[in-house]
């Protein structure tokens, strides 16, 4: 069973990666910053369709502040999803903005409608935090998965990520009439592999969607991270690893009920090809990446320490005893995939 060890140290954007996303567009002028959102006046539990507490709540703001506030967060939405075009702003409003109560960070959520046809749309303005900034952008790049975000300063604006969120899934899987089991345990795998190689962690059921797109004969699962801030933290190699965590345990069992241990291997090869090709593809960008992340500090020593030496038996390298931090580490762990 995975565990985490202590709660989680936030690390400031340093000058190389504030290089990095300035030179490929990440880093944005945007109109309103996260501190300016915790003005509001009054706050409220938001509670789902069932009445549960969603540990979120919807804030308010005066009336003198709430216009601007409102103008400004549209601004941000047409930077993250329309490139700066303002004028898709028209016909859109500012439905709600919520605090999430729990966890590090504290972000905002916008929910945003088009008052046309009253089709809506989430974002996230967040506390930056260099390793969310890493994960993202190596989500970006070596996954099957896009994402958009932008930076200012200490404020990041991440886009939202559709799916059935991980836990609620589970419990509703075993009243899915078009499950497909194979498919879905075979997913797994290569999330847990993903994850694995370029040493995203804590991906327990919370932290990662299910996006379930119907075909004509099957179903297709994708299974996508939507937290970040473990990028190359932990030091235990099991942190690294979704099969490890109890809260998962339903996609592990299914995978030890429908998949052999050579279709299993023949999946992690699979997965491993297609991150290969992702880092031929992006080798520039990846390379600006890890120059970055060598000249910044995103962990304690005692977590390279060990995580170096745990990656050292499992992969029988000793050239892993020799990194020096998180990077090196992440560099010689994709260099894996290439031999």
């Amino acid at each position: 069973m995975a565990l985490i060890s202590r709660k989680k140290q936030i690390y400031q954007i340093s000058s190389g990666l504030r290089r990095y996303l300035v030179k490929y567009a990440r880093e944005v002028d945007i109109p309103i910053h996260y501190h300016e959102l915790l003005r509001y006046t009054n706050s409220i539990a938001l509670y789902d369709s069932k009445d549960q507490d969603t540990l979120w709540e919807t804030v308010f703001y005066d009336q003198s502040d709430r216009e601007e506030i409102h103008l400004n967060v549209k601004k941000i939405y047409a930077l993250l999803k329309a490139g700066g075009d303002m004028s898709v702003m028209n016909h859109l409003y500012v439905d709600r903005i919520d605090l999430c109560i729990y966890g590090n960070t504290q972000p905002f959520r916008v929910r945003i409608v088009n008052r046309i046809n009253d089709n809506f749309d989430y974002f996230y303005i967040k506390n930056a935090d260099a390793s969310r900034v890493y994960g993202l952008e190596l989500e970006d790049l070596l996954s099957p998965n896009r994402i958009s975000y932008l930076v200012h300063r200490d404020t990041l604006i991440e886009e939202h990520i559709a799916g059935i969120p991980g836990d609620k899934f589970m419990r509703q899987l075993n009243d899915d009439p078009n499950l497909n089991p194979i498919r879905l345990a075979k997913e797994f795998v290569k999330f847990n592999e993903r994850c694995f190689v370029r040493l995203l962690g804590d991906m327990h059921s919370s932290n990662f969607v299910v996006d379930v797109t119907p075909d004509f004969e099957e179903t297709h699962y994708r299974i996508r991270a939507i937290d970040f801030d473990q990028q190359s933290y932990e030091g235990k190699k099991s942190i690294y690893l979704p099969q490890y965590f109890k809260e998962n345990n339903i996609l592990i069992e299914l995978g030890m009920k429908y998949i052999t241990p050579e279709s299993m291997r023949q999946y992690q090869r699979e997965e491993r090809a297609l991150i290969a090709t992702r880092f031929k593809s992006s080798h520039k960008e990846i390379e600006d990446v890890l120059r970055a992340m060598e000249h910044d500090h995103i962990a304690p020593f005692y977590n390279v320490e060990q995580l170096r030496e745990e990656l050292s038996k499992h992969y029988k390298n000793p050239d892993f005893l020799e990194c020096k931090n998180m990077a090196e580490i992440l560099r010689l762990s994709l260099e894996q995939i290439m031999r």
